[in-house]
């Protein structure tokens, strides 16, 4: 064979076909499908949830505290009043703490701890006449304790104070009335 007759033989080379965006191959078709059912199913779960949970932070004490107070509200004609009163007062305790710092509320017990929540108390709820069954039901005998309305009312006023958006006030200002 003659090299002429062998480069005869040769062809040039072909290119592919440059790839096109479109039409969309079906694992794209299933991402866009997905990510469309999923937004609205978020704005569809946003807009049918409780109105009171809109108002809440996400995260943070404040939604926890909010969540465990609704958990006790709900336990009221279920379990044993004494101790949904201990576990009540320990939140409260924690939630007084969360908001005005340790310096101003660790400390506080009985009639001065009741003055110091209806001092900082946005709403002007009187823990002091109000909140007695904190004080009272812990030491009173075990027969004694019966489903007491105050509870709800006292859990209501702790749940509107944890979820105002107001810091606690000043040292000063907040001692005045104790």
């Amino acid at each position: 064979m003659t090299p002429e007759s062998l480069t005869s033989r040769l062809h040039d080379i072909e290119e592919f076909d440059p790839v096109s965006i479109w039409p969309l191959a079906t694992g794209w078709w299933l991402v866009i499908a997905s990510t469309v059912v999923l937004i609205v199913l978020v704005i569809a779960l946003r807009r049918w949830q409780p109105n009171w949970q809109r108002y809440l932070p996400r995260y943070g004490w404040s939604r926890d505290a909010a969540r465990e107070l609704t958990e006790l509200r709900e336990q009221i004609g279920h379990a044993d009043v004494k101790v949904l009163t201990d576990q009540f007062s320990e939140l409260l305790r924690r939630i007084a703490i969360a908001r005005c710092g340790r310096d101003h509320c660790a400390g506080l017990h009985g009639e001065r701890w009741l003055s110091w929540l209806s001092a900082h108390d946005p709403n002007g709820f009187d823990w002091r006449e109000r909140g007695r069954v904190l004080l009272e039901l812990p030491y009173a005998p075990p027969d004694a304790a019966q489903r007491p309305p105050e509870l709800n009312d006292l859990i209501d006023a702790a749940l509107t104070w944890t979820l105002y958006p107001r810091a606690c006030r000043s040292h000063a200002e907040a001692t005045d009335g104790i």
